[in-house]
């Protein structure tokens, strides 16, 4: 006897990511869903990097229920919310014809969320007095997206969160795409002298942003040690009760007939400055399958080889190759063999690297360190103390890329 279908089923869409104490927080809100609301079939699925893929939930949760209510896990409305969705929705539609598929609208602007930014700064910094607040600046820091729309919203809930909170300054800024940058809105910041700074990412979930985040930080508070600066918690960061409401309330909203994206501000069907060339259908939909197809390739899957260590670039061209560099390429090769890292380090014979008359030129990533006249009896060295030990052979840097 087959089981009878439920009646509505909830498919919460993340972005996935390679990183898996992310893609655990995704998971920590999903349950938290499901703790409040047990009666509910709820399914999840990712956009890309993580599995199981958008399309591959769609299926699985319209096999098993009658309606589908798909809940964007992104703040912002940008081209995954715009393309990649309602593009998975026309083909879930098409492969089930007796389902019906509602898209809810992602987080978007909200005071409630602006007022979860404030309570996770408050995390950080417990309750200011009126002077503290007066001391302090706040630098908001949103993922930053090449869609307009999306940067705009953020730029308003900065405002929100900034009203009445009485702080020296809120200065939205990018963790990338976007400007300002973490780096940028920090330097501006710090010329006003605050007593202390705060940097509050504004993320749904940790992940790789976050660690760059915390990373920049750290080095800009040596730069400026008069300063206090420090990384509040992401939004996901603490209870998920307030997101599960603020989902609930998305929910509400389109099951009452709520638009499900706003258009108005849309660069595939309103001509925005600079972004006329993205106005149509047809536009949105082969950017969306380029963007799937790149990043699907890209996702982690299990490697037949070790992870590269350093690369390493040696320049061949006519100059240095004259002042012998390809004879310590293959010095190199031998040594990287003789001492195990032929597969983890890997030499590049590169062309003109910009240093004619100072070769053979030699980089070495990720480390961003550049030697200048390297020869042949200098690659014993370079990989027992660099390559192996990470050790810089002081005699022969060039320059250091940061």
């Amino acid at each position: 006897m087959s089981t009878p279908r439920s009646h509505r089923g909830i498919l919460f869409v993340g972005h996935g990511s390679r990183d898996a104490q992310a893609i655990a927080e995704v998971h920590r809100f999903v349950d938290a869903y499901r703790e409040a609301h047990p009666e509910r079939r709820v399914g999840l699925g990712f956009v890309e990097l993580t599995a199981p893929a958008l399309p591959e939930a769609l299926d699985a949760l319209a096999s098993e229920v009658e309606e589908v209510l798909v809940v964007p896990l992104f703040l912002f409305t940008a081209k995954h919310v715009k393309n990649d969705i309602p593009l998975a929705l026309a083909t879930a539609r098409e492969n089930h014809p007796g389902v019906r598929f509602l898209a809810v609208k992602a987080f978007g602007v909200h005071p409630d969320l602006a007022q979860l930014a404030f309570e996770r700064t408050q995390a950080r910094t417990g309750p200011l007095s009126a002077q503290d607040a007066a001391r302090t600046v706040v630098v908001m820091l949103g993922r930053g997206s090449s869609d307009p729309d999306a940067n705009g919203d953020f730029c308003k809930l900065t405002r929100l969160y900034a009203e009445g909170r009485g702080f020296a300054q809120v200065q939205p800024a990018f963790v990338g795409i976007a400007k300002p940058s973490l780096e940028e809105a920090l330097e501006w910041v710090a010329r006003a002298r605050p007593e202390r700074i705060l940097v509050a990412p504004y993320l749904l979930f940790t992940g790789v942003l976050l660690q760059k985040i915390h990373a920049q930080v750290a080095l800009f508070a040596e730069r400026y040690p008069w300063l206090r600066a420090e990384v509040a918690p992401h939004l996901a960061d603490g209870s998920m009760s307030p997101l599960v409401q603020h989902v609930d309330r998305r929910i509400e909203e389109a099951l009452a007939g709520g638009v499900p994206l706003p258009c108005d501000g849309c660069q595939y069907r309103v001509p925005l400055a600079g972004l006329q060339q993205n106005v149509g259908g047809l536009k949105a939909l082969l950017w969306s399958i380029r963007h799937r197809e790149t990043h699907t390739q890209a996702a982690p899957h299990p490697h037949a080889h070790r992870a590269m260590e350093k690369h390493v670039l040696v320049c061949g061209n006519a100059d240095c190759a004259e002042r012998g560099s390809v004879a310590l390429i293959e010095a190199l090769r031998r040594k990287l063999k003789e001492v195990g890292k032929a597969r983890t380090v890997r030499i590049t014979r590169t062309a003109c690297m910009g240093r004619c008359g100072e070769g053979p030129t030699v980089a070495v990533y990720p480390d961003g360190i550049w030697y200048r006249g390297v020869t042949e009896a200098d690659a014993r060295e370079l990989v027992d103390e660099h390559l192996v030990g990470d050790r810089l052979v002081s005699r022969l840097v060039d320059n250091i890329m940061q």
